[in-house]
């Protein structure tokens, strides 16, 4: 129970960290879309919160090798990343 407690936490760290990359017009359109689909990923409740975390990684892990996207936000995709895969079944 506390580690199901500790999963939607870190989901829902990820998703605060993701929903101000899709947000910010800055940030290349491909990359705020790519956010957005990891939103999605995470909050698919049909599936364990390993899986959603390891798509959302898989989403997050093709788009940071974008050479187009900025410093600050692929910092940010590398934190949510890191917060991601500590979600274990």
């Amino acid at each position: 129970m506390e580690r199901e407690q500790e999963h939607k936490e870190r989901i829902e760290q990820a998703i605060s960290i993701l929903e101000t990359i899709s947000g910010d017009f800055t940030t290349p359109r491909n990359i705020r879309r790519a956010a957005k689909q990891s939103i999605d990923a995470l909050r698919d409740e049909t599936l364990s919160p390993a899986v959603r975390a390891a798509n959302a990684i898989s989403i997050l892990d093709e788009i940071s090798q974008d050479p187009n996207m900025p410093v600050p936000t692929r910092t940010k995709i590398w934190q949510v990343i890191s917060i991601l895969e500590g979600i274990k079944d």
